[in-house]
């Protein structure tokens, strides 16, 4: 189960160089795929080398194995550069985009024409005769979908309007046209976007007659203003941020006709506001997934084309909060609603009211669904015997409830399906990168590959379940360490920590960096406490209203436990982490600084009050009916307490986790007289793609690390 081709790097490189050339080693990894339901192609994304950050749109026939160029940018842009717009440079970063070229595509229901955007331009590709061309638009435009029939493609424009263009090139013309500034039409919006998962904001119907259109008004919306330090003749950026407890952008949903009907979808948007999932398949009426604010509340509803109302077909109520899950709700052939709820111990696949998996299988995602059974990913449920941390398993999932039967376990797994045929992923723990294959049934057909480069290092982690929790950790050590030469090593402990991201994952890549830091001479240690994914909806759920104790006591307790085992020195312990685990490496040395002695905090969130309102609500509830919790979980306060070295990294361009979190609390660190380190990174945002950045950030981090702790 191998790829064809894995460069290497060049001769001059080291890992933070590689690593930031290669933007972390996924630059030239085949990607997004689909397959046509004849299983005539397969069709993704990969550039040409792992040096080049370019994606083409590739198919690859399933009978032979042969590739090819659907469509390439470079011969498209008639060998320019891209020329992206604000709306466009947002959209990627809300979905952490990092490579060019074409970056997503959308198919017809046969799967035979592709369209997709590039530098704010419409283009198609014949995936059946070949060649690519461009359709007419009214640019720049963002996020195209092509019609099931092949037919139209519906583009919203950066201006706000949603339009729609044949693709035979004989017009386009507007569906709907923004009434103000600040509204949008058939663009997720910003919350929806960097929380919830749902990146689109149109749906077409079955019969390609028909849109379902989200539009958003930001006027209720707060505005924040981005500025440049570096460049002070640079306007301001204006955000439009819903920061805990203030307005979001209003958001409701229309069917719009292609032949300028236009009707509103009505539900019970005060008590419901969050319009959180949308699935319109042929096996169904449209079917709606709407949250209340608290996300302790959700409706499931299908609308009636014809007036626009809609009926409830289930209510799900939670103390803490209701998870949104990948693929569903969703309409399974025989009209059943297929969704994923949580039980006791794990989380369940349900299709209508049977319960069609047990205890053994927490689910995670379903990926697809066809007459028979659905195609899902899961870890061990508390039920399962086996409960080796960082493992997850893809199964099928029969529909008739005769019970699920695995057909893949592994790390950072997918799939698609076409009809009979497949394409399969995943990471190696032995050997870097990902395979990629093309399967019918059990047969391989075909490998996909992957123009990734080789790293210049080798990871070994070993993995445990830590301490009486039972946390799932993993350690790395330096190459060739020997503990009776080298004794007890100083410990760096590397992690995320909180909700949506696990980090010990039986994969080669995952710890690439945590053993780059590992070879300067640490044992580096990482834990998914409670509140991280894959375990329980109780283990999630443990940190409702409580981000500080119950992520901080599990990096404490997986610690504390290991050093029984391996060459840990307590006595000498930092940590590092970006975004939460920044946070958490804050609120390390500020809270225990008996058992951490330094830490590098990276994007941290200081004050959960300047966080967005679907993140942080979710956790830690409305800042205004519990301000007593987003004090006990920000760090501001706690600026007195410091007495171990701390530095603090952050992006000046940074949307997302504003600028002001490291600002605030470093002002109030200097206030009580505190010494700590600031390092502002002026252009940069949430995700540091720069290769200088991101290079000298590695070294900058161990070099403070190395002197903090006296090495």
């Amino acid at each position: 189960m191998t790829n064809d081709v894995h460069p290497a790097g060049t001769a001059a490189d080291s890992f933070p160089r590689q690593y930031a050339r290669t933007q972390r080693y996924t630059v030239g990894r085949p990607r997004s795929f689909a397959v046509a339901p004849d299983d005539a192609r397969v069709v993704f994304l990969r550039s040409r080398s792992g040096g080049d950050r370019a994606n083409l749109l590739w198919t690859l026939d399933p009978a032979t194995g042969a590739e090819s160029v659907a469509a390439d940018p470079a011969a498209l842009l008639g060998g320019g550069e891209e020329d992206l717009s604000p709306a466009e440079r947002a959209r990627r970063e809300r979905s952490r985009e990092s490579s060019a070229g074409i970056v997503g595509y959308t198919l017809d229901a046969a799967g035979e024409c592709a369209a997709f955007a590039l530098s704010g331009r419409l283009f198609a590709a014949d995936l059946v005769a070949g060649g690519a061309r461009e359709l007419p638009a009214a640019g720049p435009l963002l996020d195209p979908r092509l019609s099931p029939d092949g037919r139209w493609v519906a583009y919203p424009t950066t201006a706000g309007a949603l339009r729609l263009t044949a693709v035979d090139g004989s017009g386009d013309r507007a569906l709907a046209e923004p009434e103000a500034a600040g509204v949008t039409w058939g663009q997720a919006e910003f919350i929806a976007q960097e929380e919830m998962d749902r990146d689109r904001g149109h749906w077409w119907s079955p019969d390609s007659g028909v849109l379902l259109v989200a539009r958003a008004d930001e006027a209720p919306v707060q505005r924040w203003w981005i500025a440049d330090p570096a460049n002070p003749a640079t306007v301001p950026t204006e955000v439009a941020y819903p920061a805990a407890g203030t307005p979001n952008a209003e958001v409701t949903l229309w069917l719009l006709g292609l032949d300028g009907s236009r009707t509103e979808v009505v539900w019970d948007r005060a008590a419901h506001p969050y319009l959180a999932r949308v699935h319109w398949s042929a096996d169904g009426p449209p079917l709606l997934l709407v949250q209340a604010r608290d996300q302790r509340s959700q409706l499931l509803l299908s609308v009636d084309l014809a007036t626009g109302a809609t009926s409830e077909l289930l209510a799900e109520r939670d103390d803490a909060w209701l998870e949104l899950f990948h693929g569903v709700p969703a309409w399974s052939p025989d009209g059943r609603l297929v969704r994923i709820s949580d039980e006791p111990g794990h989380r369940a696949l349900f299709a209508g009211e049977v319960r069609l998996t047990d205890d053994s299988l927490h689910l995670q995602a379903v990926l697809a669904i066809d007459a028979e059974e659905a195609l899902c990913l899961a870890s061990a449920g508390e039920g399962a015997e086996d409960q080796t941390p960082g493992l997850q398993g893809l199964y099928a999932v029969p529909l008739d409830g005769s019970g699920p039967r695995q057909l893949h376990r592994g790390a950072v797994l997918d799939a698609v399906r076409g009809g009979e045929v497949a394409v399969l992923s995943g990471a190696h723990l032995d050997r870097p990168g990902q395979w990629t294959e093309v399967r019918r049934g059990e047969q391989r057909l075909a490998v996909v590959t992957s123009y990734a480069e080789t790293p210049v290092l080798t990871t070994r982690p070993e993995f445990r379940l830590a301490g009486a929790r039972r946390i799932p950790a993993a350690v790395v050590l330096p190459s060739g360490y020997d503990r009776e030469r080298d004794g007890l090593l100083p410990v760096l402990m590397d992690p995320y920590g909180g909700p949506g991201a696990a980090r010990v994952v039986q994969a080669h890549n995952a710890f690439l960096t945590s053993q780059w830091f590992a070879d300067q001479g640490f044992a580096v240690v990482v834990a998914d406490g409670r509140g991280t994914p894959g375990r329980s909806p109780a283990w999630e759920k443990a940190i409702a209203f409580d981000f500080a104790g119950a992520t901080l006591d599990d990096q404490v307790e997986a610690l504390r436990s290991l050093a029984e085992e391996f060459p840990l020195d307590l006595g000498r312990v930092a940590i590092r982490g970006w975004s939460y685990g920044g946070y958490l490496s804050a609120l390390a040395v500020l809270r225990r600084p008996d058992v951490f002695h330094a830490a590098v905090a990276g994007a941290p969130v200081t004050d959960w009050r300047l966080y967005d309102t679907h993140y942080t609500e979710r956790y830690l509830g409305h800042p205004g009916e519990r301000p007593e919790v987003y004090d006990a979980n920000s760090l501001i306060a706690d600026a007195p307490k410091l007495e171990r070295p701390l530095m603090i990294v952050h992006g000046l361009a940074d949307d997302n986790v504003v600028a002001a979190h490291t600002l605030r609390l470093s002002s109030a660190l200097l206030a009580a007289g505190r010494p700590h380190t600031v390092l502002p990174l002026s252009g940069v945002t949430h995700m540091t793609p720069q290769e200088q950045v991101a290079e000298n950030l590695l070294l900058l981090q161990v070099a403070f690390l190395r002197q903090s702790l006296g090495l």
